[in-house]
């Protein structure tokens, strides 16, 4: 199997999309917060199960964060 990352729009409903995961977040501390997207991730990662689809998704969120300032 030679699953590839889909980086184009796939969301049935994105304004819905949207407003779910900012509602998701009302309320909650920085500290709250990460936990909530860190436990997202390990139950997205789970359900696509695809370690290259993961690595590959990994290296383009990583390369798309900005280095911290010094």
């Amino acid at each position: 199997m030679n699953a590839r990352l889909n980086v184009e729009p796939n969301v049935a409903e994105p304004d819905a999309f949207y407003e779910l995961l900012v509602d998701t977040h009302q309320d909650l501390s920085n500290e709250q917060s990460g936990m909530l997207n860190a436990q997202l991730v390990l139950l997205l990662s789970n359900h696509i199960g695809d370690l290259a689809v993961l690595r590959e998704a990994f290296a383009i969120a990583r390369a798309n964060v900005a280095p911290a300032s010094a």
